[in-house]
């Protein structure tokens, strides 16, 4: 019996035209991801494309906005939402806030770029104190040029304020750090005064003054610290009169500053705080408050956001500010950070990780209310140093 094989074949019929246009549509996307890369690298440096050009881009969108759009594929990021934060985000105004960078709840973000002059006033909000709002944040002024020329008579004498004697008896400090200078204060801004302070003045543009200012804070603070255990170096380089001899002008006193804080730093190894004490030019009204009674002149913290130790010296600012908020309440106006275009962004703050800038009152904040202020400060801090000491295991003095 003969059995017959039957063979299949298979035909593939292939389109022609199809690979053709495929191979026309690859060439034609390697052509422009070419053409888009040559124009990227070709660019300028400050137009590339770089990871801080998106986090400009990015920086607008709030952290609620990023854990939704988290949350959509993993749950578990919604879980960390406040019950409160749950209406859904709105994708038309992200992308609107991502290709504007203007945000329709901050009006600087629009008239910063139309006002002449306004953007030197683009501050952030890091932490807002009690009563704080874009309207009310710190903010200093160059005087003017005269008023540097011009030397007044002051209410006080530095001397014995700083060195009058206390009647009330101080309890020695159970930990101290000995011969150990751990605490740098300092003033860049040195002749920054205290309407109070000066005899018959009224125009806080002219609250200058060579000796009764800021620097009266300063040696109060060090001394106060001090007294608390904490080792402090207060400096008193006139560095106003430093710009003056270099013939530079009132925007490079940070400059003016940097190597004098660099030659502490480096002829004392154990200075780990570095205190820039400032006055702000705001008036009583927003940096003055009572507390059980006593009014004292209000604190800010700025952070210079253009600088790498940004993220640590913010760190350090918002744990003070927390420890103020529990002692003393609404004595803090909060976080600001600041930079940018026509801003320093860095006031000598990369030198440091626990480097501070505190604007301690206001131009009508009197003697009185800086002292009440210092000793809160005082106090604040030497707990916040203690616990800090005893969390990184250094050994300390008794």
């Amino acid at each position: 019996m003969k059995r017959s094989r039957t063979r299949r074949n298979m035909i593939v019929a292939v389109d022609g035209t199809s690979i053709k246009k495929g191979i026309v549509l690859s060439f034609i996307t390697l052509l422009v991801i070419f053409l888009l890369s040559g124009f990227l690298t070709s660019l300028k440096p400050e137009y590339r494309l770089t990871s801080s050009s998106i986090n400009d881009l990015t920086k607008t969108i709030d952290s609620e906005a990023f854990l939704q759009l988290l949350g959509a594929e993993n749950r578990y990021f919604v879980s960390a939402l406040p019950p409160e934060k749950t209406e859904p985000i709105k994708l038309s105004t992200i992308m609107f806030k991502v290709a504007t960078s203007i945000n329709p709840d901050d009006p600087r973000s629009l008239l910063g770029r139309e006002l002449p002059g306004f953007s030197l006033y683009d501050s952030e909000i890091v932490v807002a104190g009690d009563g704080t709002n874009y309207t009310n944040m710190p903010y200093e002024s160059p005087p003017p040029t005269e008023v540097l020329e011009q030397e007044r008579e002051a209410s006080i004498d530095k001397n014995e304020v700083v060195n009058a004697e206390d009647d009330e008896p101080k309890t020695p400090p159970s930990l101290t750090t000995g011969d150990k200078k751990v605490v740098y204060i300092y003033n860049t801004h040195n002749t920054e005064s205290y309407l109070p302070l000066l005899e018959g003045e009224t125009d806080p543009d002219r609250a200058i003054h060579s000796k009764a200012n800021v620097t009266i804070v300063s040696e109060l603070l060090g001394k106060a610290l001090e007294e608390k255990g904490i080792g402090a170096q207060v400096d008193s380089t006139d560095i106003q009169a430093n710009l003056k001899q270099k013939g530079w002008n009132y925007a490079k006193s940070y400059a003016a500053s940097r190597p004098i804080v660099e030659s502490a730093m480096a002829n004392n190894r154990e200075l780990n705080y570095l205190i820039d004490i400032h006055r702000d030019a705001q008036r009583k009204g927003v940096t003055t408050i009572s507390i059980n009674n006593k009014s004292y002149a209000k604190l800010a913290f700025v952070v210079g956001r253009d600088n790498p130790s940004a993220e640590k010296n913010e760190k350090v600012a918002n744990e003070l500010h927390e420890l103020l908020q529990k002692k003393y309440p609404g004595l803090s106006r909060g976080i600001f950070k600041q930079g940018g275009k026509g801003n320093n962004g860095v006031y000598n703050q990369d030198l440091s990780g626990n480097a501070m800038l505190i604007e301690f009152g206001g131009v009508d904040n009197n003697l009185e209310e800086l002292k009440n202020t210092v000793a809160a400060v005082a106090d604040v801090f030497s707990e916040y140093y203690w616990q800090a000491e005893k969390v990184n295991g250094t050994g300390t003095a008794e």
